[in-house]
């Protein structure tokens, strides 16, 4: 008793691709790159008027005095490492690159360390997590080094 040997076609998914099959993959691509790259452009609009924002009201109350100079230089820090965040997300949803994604992480843990509730050991463990993820990308993501 011989079995047929099975061709490649005959499995499930493998094989030539159809016309059809090729016009929805290439225009549902399209769709999803121009969606992403709306996002990605709102996001960078955002974060324009968020930096203009911040420069415009949060820096003059370091030099006026009426408040506290370390809860606005604190405020400041937040607000220009959540810009960072943004700015980062939108070249995450363009380029699809690594890089990208652990910079937006090592922003958004960068950001955590900011607030004065954090303890010593969560202060520890971000500090460990961001020269991790910085060790990660200097030696183990693709591309040249920044």
């Amino acid at each position: 008793m011989t079995e047929k040997a099975k061709k490649p076609e005959d499995e499930i998914g493998t094989g030539e691709t159809t016309e059809v099959e090729n016009v929805i993959a290439n225009s549902l691509g399209t769709v999803v790159h121009v969606f992403l790259s709306i996002l990605a452009i709102l996001l960078v609009v955002a974060s324009a008027v968020a930096a203009y924002d911040t420069v415009m009201r949060d820096f003059p109350t370091l030099w006026h005095g009426q408040t506290d100079e370390y809860v606005a230089l604190q405020r400041i820090v937040e607000n220009i490492l959540l810009i960072a965040i943004a700015a980062e997300f939108a070249l995450l949803l363009l380029f699809h690159r690594m890089s990208a994604a652990v910079e937006v992480v090592i922003f958004v843990i960068a950001r955590k360390t900011v607030s004065p509730q954090i303890a010593a050991v969560d202060l520890l463990v971000c500090a460990a997590a961001i020269s991790g993820l910085i060790v990660l990308k200097h030696y183990y993501l693709p591309g040249k080094p920044d």
